[in-house]
Parts: structure tokens; C-alpha cells; sequence
């Protein structure tokens, strides 16, 4: 799966992942690979990713929206501040 995370400003992270977990609007969802397609706002909150090492990637959004659409993940955040 591969997830992009932009900014008005700039491009903050891209990669390959396994998963990410992200605060919807009615609840924080996980994506994993195959996941249906949608597209969600977001509420202020972690954004949790597991890379394809097997780390973890953290950041804060102040808020956005989520595609998702076979197997690639867009996350438009208002802003974002690593954790």
C-alpha cells in the first residue's frame, strides 16, 4: 500500500506502509491493504503508520480528509506536526 500525506504547503510523508490509523470524524479507523474504497474527513488527532519495516511513523493533524482507492492512500491535512 502506498500512502502520501500533504500539506497546503508541502509534501510531509510518502512510502509503502502496512497500515494506517487515522481519526475520522465518527471514530478513529485502521486502512489495511485491499481496504474498500472511501473517502472520510478527519478530526484533529494522531496519525499512526506502520511501515513496511515494521516501525512506526507518528504525526498530529490539526484536521483533513482521507482517499483511499486501491491500495493508495491520500491524507490532505490542514496541518501537520510530527511526533
Amino acid at each position: 500500500m502506498n500512502i502520501e500525506i500533504i500539506t497546503p504547503d508541502k509534501k510531509i510523508y510518502a512510502g509503502d506502509i502496512r497500515s494506517v490509523r487515522v481519526p475520522g470524524r465518527k471514530g478513529s479507523f485502521q486502512v489495511l491493504k485491499d481496504h474498500a474504497p472511501i473517502i472520510s474527513t478527519l478530526e484533529a488527532g494522531p496519525v499512526i503508520i506502520a511501515d513496511e519495516q515494521g516501525g512506526e511513523v507518528r504525526f498530529d493533524i490539526s484536521g483533513g480528509v482521507i482517499e483511499v482507492k486501491k491500495n493508495r492512500i491520500i491524507l490532505l491535512a490542514d496541518a501537520v506536526i510530527q511526533s
